[in-house]
């Protein structure tokens, strides 16, 4: 098969913590022709992909350089910190940052929240991963701060989480190279923002049929019954005065 006879296909990079399964089924069913290329990639990584058009959009964390890639916003996380299930924060709803000033929290290299003040005490290395710092929670080592999606990704029948007030959020986006907004970026963008197939602003949306106007449909003269020829009521004289009975010879 040659280059030209080859199908389309779209390529997607999600962040792990991204659950892009809802929009992919919708992709499928309404694109059966258009494969989704749909490849994970690290948080740090996706915006060099889309620069370098290894990829047509991505769904990332904010922030990204907005003089290169066009971004929707999708949602907000919710930040919480994950502890070991003895911790003494697993007696509360929700814990504050004062909460973990005796405690060592971790801040793996590929951290996704921008923090000014990292909470607690410093740990004497910084882990490589995510799931590194997982690890050493596990281990008793510290706690670690991340968005809930990343507890639940790597979640563990002997860690917790609880939300962490007062603390940076992260933000998961649509985002793709400014300058290449393609048909199918646009298709999926209508995915995402949850448009209908026919949507008024679907790219292959049928023309619909124009209604006739309302000053097209001309009233057509009502015919007169006899009876109203004569008059609604049944024979009676015009002014409502009954005639003479004519006496029988």
């Amino acid at each position: 098969m040659t280059g030209s006879e080859e199908s389309p296909s779209f390529r997607l990079v999600y962040v792990p913590g991204v659950m892009p399964d809802k929009w992919v089924r919708v992709w499928n069913e309404r694109q059966p022709g258009v494969p989704l290329a749909l490849t994970q990639v690290p948080a740090g990584s996706a915006a060099g992909m889309l620069r370098d058009k290894e990829a047509d959009a991505g769904l990332v964390r904010l922030p990204v350089d907005r003089t290169v890639f066009s971004a929707i916003p999708l949602y907000t996380e919710q930040t919480v910190v994950v502890v070991p299930k003895d911790h003494l924060v697993t007696a509360v709803d929700e814990v504050a940052p004062e909460d973990l000033a005796d405690d060592i929290v971790l801040h793996p290299l590929d951290d996704v929240l921008d923090w000014e003040n990292l909470p607690g005490r410093p740990a004497l290395e910084r882990p490589a991963t995510t799931a590194d710092a997982i690890e050493l929670v596990a281990a008793g080592i510290g706690v670690l701060v991340v968005p809930l999606s990343l507890a639940r990704l790597h979640h563990r029948k002997d860690l917790t989480h609880r939300p962490l007030t007062d603390a940076p959020a992260s933000s998961v986006a649509l985002a793709w190279p400014e300058d290449a907004t393609t048909d199918q970026v646009e298709d999926f963008i209508g995915i995402v923002r949850g448009r209908t197939v026919n949507s008024t602003r679907g790219r292959n949306q049928p023309p619909a049929q124009e209604k006739p106007r309302r000053d097209d449909r001309r009233k057509q003269p009502t015919r007169s019954t006899g009876a109203n020829r004569r008059g609604a009521s049944s024979g009676t004289p015009k002014g409502g005065k009954r005639g003479r009975p004519r006496r029988r010879s």
